[in-house]
């Protein structure tokens, strides 16, 4: 991208802040919507559709990324971006609304965040994520998906006939919501991720701390809007489902795609701080998920501050 006056770079980002909270209203209406119509559970649709469509700025800029720039964008956007999903996107919603964490969630889904994270780190602990590394997470990434399947199905045969007549009609304008809801959300991260990108590169920042504050603070926007949108809304499985599929995307999707496309390079500084980092935060957020079976507000506060630390400490 060419670079622009401070204004317009100001501009962007402001245009994509707008963008963002109007793509997250459209989305999780329309997503809540769909769920009730076809009988899925919210925390299911949060974990799924809205997951994995909130990842698609993670993917962009991680391929684009990696093809024209380097790899340590992708990384650090993807690395960042987890912590920042934990740290801000869990503990500002917690901090709206206390979240209640559904046993589906818990028991099917956050053992794949954990292992995406366990993954991530042991993979690239040699200080390289290559083809066969890439595979791996790609494999990791289809018993995922096969496990949700199952459990959508499951939930489908459980449904009484009485129970269906009684669910809406799917309307093809919450279907046009949700789709409208995703571009407006990777338009918005996009014009955000532009303008703060060249605002930091003309002030001389390293591409890795670019992709893990700027990028990834700007790819965890749509969670964080999504989430904030539905904790707001009173919809709390989606916040929660959402930050645990994306986290799980964001490794196995995103990191997958891009080790098979082009090897990752992993430095001494992201093995020795970054990653330790990553699973610190995703332990932390297992403990409080399992305690009580709620993110309560002081859980918040406390992710909030944690997350606060962390880019304090990546200042150079």
């Amino acid at each position: 991208m060419l670079p622009g006056s401070p204004l317009v770079e100001l501009l962007l980002i402001a245009g994509g802040v707008a963008l963002l909270y109007a793509g997250a209203e459209l989305l999780v209406s329309g997503a809540s919507d769909l769920a009730l119509a076809v009988g899925l559970k919210a925390s299911t649709v949060g974990v799924t559709v809205v997951a994995f469509a909130t990842t698609a700025p993670e993917l962009f800029v991680s391929l684009l990324g990696a093809v024209t720039v380097s790899t340590d964008i992708g990384l650090g956007a993807v690395v960042g971006s987890n912590v920042a999903n934990i740290g801000l996107v869990l503990g500002v919603s917690a901090l709206i609304r206390p979240l209640d964490v559904s046993d589906t969630v818990f028991r099917r889904h956050v053992p794949f965040m954990v292992l995406a994270a366990l993954l991530l780190v042991g993979l690239g602990w040699d200080g390289r994520i290559g083809l066969v590394d890439g595979v791996v997470l790609l494999g990791a990434l289809v018993a995922f998906t096969a496990a949700v399947l199952r459990n959508v199905q499951q939930n489908q045969s459980a449904i009484s006939e009485a129970e269906r007549d009684e669910m809406p009609d799917p309307k093809a304008r919450d279907a046009a919501a949700v789709v409208g809801g995703i571009v407006a959300l990777v338009l918005g991260s996009r014009w955000l991720i532009d303008g703060g990108e060249s605002l930091l590169s003309a002030a001389g920042f390293s591409d890795i701390f670019i992709g893990l504050t700027v990028l990834a603070l700007g790819t965890s926007l749509p969670e964080l809007a999504a989430s904030v949108v539905a904790a707001v809304r009173d919809e709390a499985e989606f916040s929660v489902g959402n930050v645990v599929g994306s986290n799980i995307y964001n490794v196995l999707a995103v990191i997958g795609i891009v080790a098979v496309v082009t090897p990752i390079g992993v430095s001494p500084a992201v093995r020795g701080f970054e990653f330790p980092a990553l699973l610190a935060f995703t332990a932390v957020a297992v403990a409080m998920m399992a305690y009580g079976e709620r993110i309560t507000r002081v859980d918040g506060a406390v992710l909030v501050v944690g997350y606060g630390v962390f880019v304090y400490l990546l200042l150079p």
